[in-house]
Parts: C-alpha cells; structure tokens; sequence
C-alpha cells in the first residue's frame, strides 16, 4: 500500500500559485510542476506539463516520454500566445509499478528526495549553481545564498526539444521508504536536515508530514510558492 500527502501554498510574497502538482495512486503516477513566465504564463505552463504527462502516461508512455511530449505541448501554445517571454516549468516525476519498481525523471530544480532511513537527493538541479558546485567553485552550503540560485539551466517550454535530456533514476520503493517531491520553494527556504527529520516521523501520516513541511517553509519566508508530494510505501 502506498500513503500520499501533498499540499500547495502561494506562499508569503507572490500573488500567485505557479506550481502544479498531481497524485493518483491508481495509475501510480505523481509530479510536481513549477512555472515560470509573465503574467500567469508560469501557472499556464506547470498546469500543460501536468495535463501532458499524465495523458501520455495514461497511453502508455515512459515517463521521459512523457515529459518531452509535454515540452512539445507548451512550446507549440507559447508560440500561439505569442507573448514576448516565453512561459516554462520545471518537473519532477515518479511512475510507481505495481511490483513497486519505480522510476523518477525531472527537468529543472524542482527535487525528488528518497527517504531510506536517511534523507538522499536523488534528482540533481540543472541550474546555474549546481554547475558551479559541480565544477568545484561553490559549495551546496553557498548555493543556498547565491544570488543566481533560482536561474535553472533546462526547463519545459524553454529548452529545445532536440537539446532537452529528460534525467531519469529508477528503483525499488520497499516497505518503510519514501519519496518527496517538491519546488524550490521548499528547499529555498527549509534545509535538507530539517526535511529528514520531518520525513523521517512514522507517527504522523504522509499528509501531516507534508502539512509540517509547508509550515516550515513559510516559517522560513516563504519568498516563493511551495508544494510538496510525499509518498511512502507502508
């Protein structure tokens, strides 16, 4: 049996909720998708990702698949909108078999963390700072302050469909682990640390946890829109 919580908040300091976000255990499959653009382009694009990821998982896509797809929806209606900027979303996502074999596949900074006793990141942000830490010039510790720690380096909508690498893990969800999806207006504001211990309460259920974990987040600042999507196998 899989338990799922999931909350979306606009947060303190934005008039509107750009993130997206889905769960259906039937069909196994959850996201969470935040948009960027102006106007309510960003709300307009996490909202197509979610609408194309599941219909063509629905079909019978892989999840990768499934993701360019959706990168192919929000270009084609970017360009009908024909707005100066160019809407666009991250996406994190994880299709969970019913043997329990999962895989999670995401573009952007949006994250999937897998709780296993121990909190791991398992998606890698494909931003600007993660670059830099990857090329030794920063340390996580001082990409949480940087100042261009929000500019992502892929994003649907944005990245060219022959230029966008869909990331994708895969695994095997047991019986006491889970995973987290989330924005970054989650981990903008709340470190890994204070996740794990929040993740890790098996006396609370997966919602309450989620509930906690908006809190603190908003506790934090709230400088952006914050949702979160944990699932955990009983």
């Amino acid at each position: 049996m899989i338990e799922f919580g999931h909350l979306s908040h606009v947060g303190l300091r934005r008039e509107l909720n750009e993130d997206t976000y889905y769960g259906d255990a039937e069909l196994g499959l959850w996201l969470v998708a935040d948009g960027m653009g102006g106007h309510d382009s960003g709300e307009v694009a996490s909202a197509l990702a979610r609408d194309a990821i599941v219909r063509e998982v629905r079909a019978g896509k892989s999840l990768a698949e499934a993701i360019l797809r959706a990168n192919e929806d929000i270009i084609r209606q970017s360009k009908r909108r024909n707005e100066s900027m160019p809407m666009g979303t991250t996406v994190v996502a994880v299709r969970v078999a019913p043997n329990h074999r999962f895989e999670l596949a995401w573009v952007g900074d949006s994250r999937a963390y897998l709780w296993n006793g121990k909190l791991q990141q398992v998606s890698s942000d494909h931003s600007y700072v993660q670059e830099l830490i990857d090329q030794g010039q920063l340390t996580p510790e001082q990409a949480r302050s940087h100042p261009y720690r929000n500019v992502v380096t892929k994003a649907l909508g944005v990245t060219e469909p022959d230029k966008l690498n869909v990331e994708t893990v895969a695994g095997e969800l047991r019986p006491g682990m889970a995973i987290l999806l989330c924005s970054d207006g989650l981990t903008e504001e709340v470190d890994d640390g204070m996740i794990a211990k929040a993740v890790a309460q098996k006396d609370i259920s997966a919602q309450e946890c989620v509930d906690h974990l908006i809190a603190a987040a908003l506790d934090g600042g709230g400088s952006d829109n914050v949702t979160a999507v944990l699932l955990r196998r009983a």
